[in-house]
């Protein structure tokens, strides 16, 4: 191949890299902020996250269309083929978070007596968890760490337990308190919604473990 098609090619890895940073940034900033309106009850915090996701939405089709380009013009083999598939896919899912965070953020204003729920205490350690898997699978996608990855992969389990301690206590509470079951239900939305950002962080560490060895995790387990 000849070097200026090779440092072209390096170019738009650099870029395609680039993007994805940028989209896990802008995502991790929505989980955060999602979780902070909810809390606090903060109903312009939670339309500047929803307002925020058009950001990843282009972002996420500048990947596509950057992908494809890639895919027709460079012929990519080997490393780089996987390396061009696992971005185009991890955009899909980062830009998926986002909207989890979104829909988190939407519930804001439809949550009452916000000192009676045991849960709200726990949503932010849930959040923070999740939020860092998000964090820590990019970096490991950046630096292409497969054992990073995996180590991701397994905390997967503590947000479940998260979730099922809300989903029970919420329950719990909606049967003893009848009349507050509309908002408790908002609640396990919100928890439903951050068990489901912890899978996609699982998902993308899958992607980026396949970048970097040509396998899946299970695929090595089994």
């Amino acid at each position: 191949m000849p070097e200026h098609t090779v440092k072209a090619f390096d170019e738009d890895i650099t870029r395609l890299r680039g993007l994805i940073a940028e989209m896990g940034g802008l995502a991790e900033v929505a989980i955060q902020q999602a979780l902070d309106a909810i809390i606090s009850g903060d109903e312009e915090l939670a339309k500047e996250v929803v307002d925020r996701d058009v950001k990843l939405d282009a972002l996420q089709a500048e990947v596509d269309e950057m992908t494809v380009r890639m895919l027709a013009l460079r012929a990519p083999m080997a490393d780089d083929l996987r390396e061009i598939i696992a971005a185009l896919k991890i955009a899909g899912v980062v830009e998926r978070i986002g909207d989890y965070s979104k829909n988190i953020a939407k519930r804001t204003g439809r949550i009452e007596g916000r000192s009676r729920f045991e849960p709200l205490t726990l949503l932010p350690a849930m959040g923070e968890l999740a939020a860092d898997m998000v964090h820590d699978v990019l970096t490991a996608y950046a630096a292409r760490d497969p054992m990073v990855a995996r180590e991701i992969i397994e905390r997967d389990a503590k947000v479940d337990a998260f979730y099922d301690s809300i989903f029970r206590n919420l329950v719990s509470h909606m049967v003893e308190n009848p009349a507050t079951i509309s908002s408790a239900a908002q609640l396990l939305f919100v928890a439903r919604n951050l068990e489901r950002i912890g899978d996609h962080a699982t998902n993308v560490a899958e992607m980026v473990h396949f970048a970097a060895l040509g396998s899946y995790p299970d695929d090595i387990e089994r």
